[in-house]
């Protein structure tokens, strides 16, 4: 199971100088400093009214996540959830890249979906099998999450009744 170095992902985050709206980039830099890490690409879900699913990527250290997007989500390291679609060396990272540089100049090569066919979720087409997988089971997370909130909102409003009571 991989945790969050929460640390180690703000250090990574100021070293590359990490942008709020590109968590690709920000991990492509990181896995180019950071010798035997490995890209990560899937999908975050993070606690907010109501939760969030968004397509992202991190890269993995000895079975820690390093995300060096972490300090623009304002959000602890509990409020954090990674589902990993796509996992690629920084020689793969660096070959996609290449590749989708010479197959499509004017598109940024980031992310990276890998080899067709491609799956969708929703009406957005994306990587693999993998993709729908981890795409699924962040959907879920979220969902429980969800049901949590409405619980706890279902419990203060009996608490505030049975106070005004």
């Amino acid at each position: 199971m991989t945790t969050l170095d929460v640390t180690l992902s703000i250090d990574i985050a100021q070293r590359i100088n990490s942008k709020a709206t590109d968590c690709f980039d920000n991990a492509y830099k990181a896995a180019l400093l950071i010798e035997g890490s490995i890209y990560v690409q899937g999908f975050l879900v993070y606690t907010a009214d109501p939760c969030i699913v968004v397509e992202y990527a991190w890269i993995e250290l000895n079975e820690q996540i390093i995300d060096p997007t972490l300090p623009h989500l304002n959000k602890n390291a509990d409020e954090l959830y990674y589902f990993p679609a796509q996992r690629l060396t920084v020689k793969q990272l660096k070959a996609a890249i290449e590749e989708a540089q010479e197959d499509y100049p004017e598109d940024n090569p980031l992310p990276i979906y890998g080899a067709a066919p491609y799956e969708y979720y929703g009406e957005v087409m994306l990587g693999g099998a993998d993709y729908t997988i981890a795409h699924t089971e962040a959907v879920a997370k979220c969902e429980e999450l969800n049901s949590k909130v409405i619980e706890l909102a279902s419990v203060i409003e009996r608490l505030e009744q049975n106070f005004e009571n």
